[in-house]
């Protein structure tokens, strides 16, 4: 599982670098303002969550596999429903996708959540 969250972070982070900077110089007079705080709200929560993949993939031979595992997988659905609804939200103007966001921050949080249990189950000092 190193290699492949190891994978998922760059995908990630570069993804998120780019869209960020897309974003910054492509969207600045396309979006309004709000749409655009909006739209730099996904590749915060991405890039911040690439990270965390990252840690995952570091993590994923030294901690109990399984919640390891659960932790990076809900990491990654967390990014492409809560980013990626925030990304479609702010190109389209489809108001109901904002009703997808609140899923993928439910997966960041179970992520979290895992990552903590299986800290507090590697019975190392």
């Amino acid at each position: 599982m190193l290699r492949v969250f190891l994978l998922l972070a760059a995908v990630a982070g570069f993804t998120g670098v780019a869209l960020g900077a897309f974003a910054a110089h492509g969207l600045k007079g396309q979006l309004s303002a709000e749409y655009l705080a909006v739209f730099q709200t996904g590749v915060h929560y991405q890039l911040v969550h690439a990270l965390a993949l990252f840690g995952v993939a570091l993590l994923a031979e030294r901690l109990p596999r399984r919640l390891v595992t659960a932790a990076g997988s809900l990491f990654v659905v967390g990014i492409l429903l809560f980013s990626g609804s925030l990304y479609a939200l702010t190109l389209s103007s489809l108001g109901k996708l904002g009703m997808i966001t609140p899923l993928g921050g439910v997966c960041f949080l179970a992520g979290w959540l895992c990552l903590g249990l299986a800290a507090s189950r590697s019975g190392q000092a």
